[in-house]
């Protein structure tokens, strides 16, 4: 699948550029991604919930009211959890919420993806994505011209470009990401994708 390059101003170049059809262009399999997001969300869990249970409460041990002749319910102490201010019944403890996934379900995960944007025609090629300094009125405008400056936007750069990454940090809408380092669920997030022509090679060796 050839897609054509754009320059920052928005205009298409004479030049285009080769998506792999087995990055771009495979069946994609939805359970793959389910299971990479899965991973993803569950990994940015803290897991540091915690409630007390009866033995941590402070409070008095002491036998609240005789055991019988009452008419009311046994009650053995105040830290009982069906009492205002006891502990609780199975309460949440702190956990790891992180799994397991094998590198080429990741990979397929990606691919398909990947596939999805490519199928939607939610993928723009940019031949130069550099700026000479950091601002934000910059990527604004490169937003602009390449017509989506409404749209949630995912840019992928082949590697770290200091004035790219700052001048996009305070845009809510444009997220950059070094093309080695994307998930699979940053890519379905974003309705469009923005490809800096290297980050196509990059994608193009590591999935392929």
């Amino acid at each position: 699948m050839k897609l054509k390059i754009h320059d920052i101003q928005g205009k298409e170049t004479t030049g285009s550029v080769e998506l792999a059809d087995g990055v771009f262009g495979i069946q994609p399999n939805d359970h793959a991604i389910w299971l990479d997001v899965k991973q993803y969300l569950a990994a940015q869990r803290q897991g540091t919930h915690k409630s007390k249970q009866r033995n941590e409460i402070a409070g008095s041990t002491k036998k609240l009211k005789r055991q019988k002749g009452t008419g009311g319910a046994r009650a053995g102490g105040i830290k009982n959890p069906l009492f205002v201010g006891g502990g609780r019944v199975f309460g949440p403890q702190p956990r790891d919420y992180s799994f397991k996934l094998n590198k080429k379900l990741k990979q397929l995960a990606r691919r398909s993806a990947l596939t999805y944007k490519a199928q939607g025609e939610a993928i723009t090629v940019v031949k130069d994505l550099n700026l000479e300094a950091p601002k934000t009125k910059s990527m604004l405008a490169i937003a602009a011209a390449l017509g989506v400056a409404d749209k949630k936007t995912l840019v992928l750069i082949p590697q770290g470009n200091v004035n790219v990454q700052l001048s996009a940090r305070n845009i809510p809408n444009v997220k950059v990401v070094i093309a080695q380092n994307v998930n699979t669920y940053e890519i379905m997030n974003a309705q469009q994708l923005v490809l800096a022509e290297g980050a196509v090679a990059t994608l193009n060796e590591l999935l392929a």
